[in-house]
């Protein structure tokens, strides 16, 4: 279904936008613009709402990748798990790993869950349907601001004195979150009509943090140790490892591809949401 919009109304024709691209793009952009301060307000309401009726308020957006880290670091000191010698101290790793893999995977979240949530919405008003994902990416990078300003001082602590490339965090960051929300955007037209993928969604981020240098490190040898070098996400994951606890990194050339890589998949990602919301909301309606 493809709209066309003056400045005091829409009409919609059953014509695929896709036939356009141009005229789509043209769209999409304008709508990002003029969708940004919606955005804003549906993430100051969300945040203030998440964080105003939990007993423990702030401390969510970080308590669980601490919690996770613990368990690591007690199954790995206990001899529960064997982990052989990574290129920092464990402590430092999984401590990192975890934080930096839970921006990822909320970032990853963040689309199906509140373009699931503002169903109703979606029913009943017009309005730019960028705004719940630039909302969600606006959360994302509120918790992860949290999670940093934890990390910080726990790597201190830890014995990793700060250097200049701290101050490339914030990209490293943005790459995690903007890879995060590609993967959310391929899921949410999908997860809309169908309830297992969300459900599912879980457990298979599980299964691909264990293939990822999170907890584990990169195998010297073997599948295991292919798996981990084309996994995408593994050139963010140690390249903001490195950037935090004082290094360059290894894998600049592959963080390089990786974000040249996700920009074209996130653009990719998000035209087929913008050609598909239209036909859900549909069929939304019908339901």
């Amino acid at each position: 279904m493809k709209r066309t919009a003056s400045p005091s109304f829409a009409i919609y024709t059953p014509d695929s936008s896709l036939r356009q691209p141009l005229r789509l793009v043209g769209a999409m952009f304008r709508d990002l613009s003029s969708g940004r301060e919606l955005a804003w307000r549906l993430a100051v309401r969300d945040i203030s709402a998440q964080y105003r009726q939990a007993a423990l308020g702030l401390l969510w957006a970080f308590a669980l990748p601490v919690a996770n880290a613990l368990i690591w670091l007690f199954a790995n000191a206990s001899g529960v798990v064997l982990i052989r010698d990574t290129e920092m101290p464990y402590p430092n790793y999984v401590f990192t790993g975890t934080m930096l893999w839970a921006i990822f995977l909320e970032a990853a979240n963040a689309p199906l869950q509140l373009t699931t949530a503002a169903k109703p919405m979606l029913a009943k008003i017009n309005f730019p349907r960028e705004a719940i994902i630039v909302s969600g990416i606006y959360q994302t990078l509120f918790n992860a601001a949290i999670k940093v300003v934890v990390l910080l001082p726990a790597l201190l602590f830890l014995g990793v004195q700060p250097s200049g490339y701290l101050f490339l965090l914030p990209v490293a960051v943005m790459t995690l979150v903007f890879a995060g929300t590609a993967v959310g955007l391929f899921l949410t037209p999908v997860g809309l009509l169908y309830t297992d993928i969300g459900k599912t969604f879980p457990l298979a981020m599980q299964f691909m943090m264990y293939l990822t240098p999170v907890v584990f490190p990169i195998p010297a040898q073997g599948i295991a140790a292919t798996i981990f070098r084309i996994n995408p996400v593994t050139p963010l994951i140690q390249t903001a490892r490195a950037w935090l606890t004082g290094s360059l990194g290894t894998d600049l050339v592959a963080f390089g591809l990786v974000n040249l890589g996700t920009v074209l998949v996130l653009f990719l990602m998000w035209v087929i949401y913008r050609a598909a919301m239209p036909i859900l909301i549909e069929k939304m309606s019908a339901s």
